[in-house]
């Protein structure tokens, strides 16, 4: 059964996808891997990493899902029975992602509203995400907020997407405007920026890999599902090139609205919760107006949170609409209500839940593991072997080609997929396993 649902513009397609690419990893993590990895000398081999890897994965997807019309696994059951495994991998990821997604998204909602309520961030971050209650309220909130985007269908996720997006880059430049502008500002731009090769290695290699693997949402449904919604006159190769460049601009404009104030102000740059959530606040607290800039910072945050949360949600949509006949109403409310109940153990595992262990993480963190470490590599290893070998990529050229432009570049993707792809995920899968064997092991 296919799906009915249109992209509404090019613009909004493209706005859609690169929303969905462009989340929390990019805001925070991105930068800080620059800066620790050999600054512009990480970004030269991210930028390669995505032209033979990202952008092939993508383009494969995204014509996979154009051409087929379905959700992920009914799109990869076209291919071959067996290839199910595949679309169940990513709509699996996409489902689990969220009930831990989603409540990072609720501390946003929390910092912002209390940023533009008293100026301040809250007291003690620890202190916040350990009670029972309000993280869970915050939570609800945000995944509240996603699902009723998701109530209006591809209408209403493009949008949103249209509305957020131009104002997460415009909110970006202002606050570069204020962090570059601050004293000793250039020391954080030299921490992303300066070409340092004594800092490059093979680990550096591996970051670069496995951010384009996640920052692009490989593997995880989300482009065969919007894939499958395009009209027939887009070109895809030009559009997965669009998304990619947005996607990459936008983390390293965040490198530059952030770290040149972390420098500035004498603090040392963390990756992940702890930047934004108690680096920053220090920053925004010695700044004049400083209360200003954190509400429009954590609101470009939100925007970038909501945009990923409801791609994610949509596979998952698509999912059951497609293969289960669920109306979208029906997949709206039901899924977001597993969603919230699935992620509430995992909000708790801050506060009472703290000394629960599953093979020596944590709640939250264990299940963060399960999808980055396992359902998505693994999808991307098995997609691989079913588009490259057993179904093979040229049969996807013609849905390619379908806007009356040649793919001038087909032999090429099609040795990338069939031979550098599977290498390069490969390194990535064996990468997250050993990290899972570290952590287990001690």
């Amino acid at each position: 059964m296919k799906s009915n649902n249109k992209w509404g513009s090019r613009l909004g397609f493209i706005l859609a996808t690169a929303g969905a690419a462009i989340g929390l990893g990019n805001l925070w993590k991105f930068p800080y891997l620059m800066g620790r990895n050999g600054g512009f000398t990480f970004l030269i081999a991210y930028l390669v990493f995505i032209v033979i890897l990202g952008l092939p994965v993508m383009i494969t997807e995204m014509s996979l899902g154009r051409k087929t019309g379905h959700n992920p696994v009914l799109a990869y059951n076209s291919i071959h029975p067996h290839a199910k495994i595949v679309g169940y991998f990513g709509v699996l990821a996409a489902f689990v992602i969220p009930s831990y997604y989603s409540i990072i998204g609720g501390w946003i909602l929390k910092y912002f509203f209390s940023y533009l309520t008293t100026g301040a961030a809250p007291a003690d971050f620890g202190a916040f995400i350990s009670q029972p209650v309000e993280p869970l309220v915050w939570f609800f909130l945000f995944m509240l907020m996603v699902a009723l985007i998701c109530y209006f269908g591809v209408s209403g996720i493009e949008k949103a997407s249209s509305f957020m997006m131009p104002c997460l880059f415009l909110l970006l430049l202002v606050i570069i405007g204020r962090s570059v502008t601050m004293p000793d500002a250039s020391k954080g731009l030299a921490f992303i920026f300066r070409p340092r090769f004594n800092d490059f290695s093979l680990s550096s290699i591996s970051a670069a890999l496995g951010q384009v693997f996640y920052s692009l949402s490989l593997c995880m449904g989300i482009t065969i599902t919007y894939g499958s919604y395009l009209s027939k006159d887009v070109n895809i190769p030009k559009s997965c090139c669009h998304i990619a460049i947005l996607d990459t601009i936008i983390a390293i404009l965040a490198g530059m609205a952030i770290f040149p104030a972390v420098f500035s102000c004498g603090l040392e740059p963390a990756s992940g919760p702890s930047l934004i959530f108690v680096t920053l606040p220090e920053v925004f607290a010695a700044l004049p107006g400083g209360a200003f800039f954190a509400a429009l910072f954590f609101a470009l945050v939100f925007f970038a949170a909501v945009t990923s949360a409801v791609a994610l949600l949509e596979v998952s949509i698509s999912f059951v609409t497609g293969s289960w006949n669920w109306s979208r109403r029906r997949a709206v409310v039901l899924l977001s209500i597993m969603i919230f109940l699935m992620g509430i153990p995992s909000s708790l595992s801050f506060g009472p839940l703290a000394e629960v262990s599953i093979l020596n993480y944590n709640i939250f963190d264990f299940v963060c593991m399960l999808t980055d470490n396992i359902f998505l590599p693994l999808g991307g290893i098995f997609m691989c072997y079913y588009i490259g070998w057993k179904w093979r990529p040229d049969r996807l050229i013609d849905e390619i080609e379908r806007d009356g432009q040649p793919f001038r570049l087909a032999r090429i993707w099609i040795f990338l997929i069939r031979y550098m792809t599977p290498i390069m995920v490969g390194i990535v899968t064996l990468t997250g396993f050993y990290g899972v064997l570290q952590t287990v092991t001690g």
